[in-house]
């Protein structure tokens, strides 16, 4: 959701600036403007004393230009904490066994799995995500999948093998696993 509000963002914002830039620009050069745009001609200036100073006498300006205000700061602010927080996991709570507790780097579990399906029949690449909590982590699983391979059997084969490995090593109760599959392309060869 949040690449969808970034492209919509800053599509929205391009699209303003090269209409304002456009028209300003257009305006500038001795094109005629709009009857109900902002300003007349080319030595206009964009907002007059008056334009700037019209609504300052009444009781609702105020207000409605701080809390206008507050409301962007606070869009803004989702926005920033939303782009800066990791989606990725950076460590797995792991039992020792023997009443404590290790960490386990996010990536090497990453590696390991990517690295260990990437062995598997039929698969061309794997890249793996861990997302979720420390204490709960899930994966997401991007398979590249040679065209001759039978996508059941290296779904069967992900679950059994590197899947099951994960968790056993990890000493975690259940490793969820989103998995997506695609075909690998080949190129066209010259057949003589």
């Amino acid at each position: 959701m949040l690449r969808t509000v970034n492209r919509v963002l800053l599509g929205l914002t391009g699209l303003a600036l090269l209409v304002l830039g456009g028209s300003v620009l257009a305006v500038g050069l001795g094109a005629g403007p709009p009857s109900w745009w902002l300003y007349d001609g080319r030595h206009d200036v964009l907002l007059t004393a008056v334009r700037r100073t019209r609504w300052r006498g009444e009781g609702w300006w105020w207000p409605t230009v701080i809390g206008a205000l507050a409301v962007l700061v606070l869009l803004a602010l989702w926005w920033l904490t939303a782009n800066l927080r990791r989606r990725r996991l950076g460590e797995v709570l792991v039992d020792t066994g023997d009443g404590g507790s290790a960490l386990l780097r996010g990536s090497a579990l990453e590696n390991v799995l990517a690295t260990e399906s990437a062995r598997l029949e039929g698969v061309a690449h794997a890249r793996v995500h861990l997302t979720g909590r420390r204490d709960a982590p899930e994966t997401q699983v991007h398979l590249r999948v040679e065209p001759h391979a039978c996508p059941g059997e290296a779904l069967r084969r992900f679950v059994t093998e590197p899947l099951t490995h994960a968790r056993d090593s990890a000493a975690l109760e259940a490793l969820p696993a989103e998995v997506r599959m695609r075909a690998r392309k080949h190129k066209a060869e010259r057949v003589s």
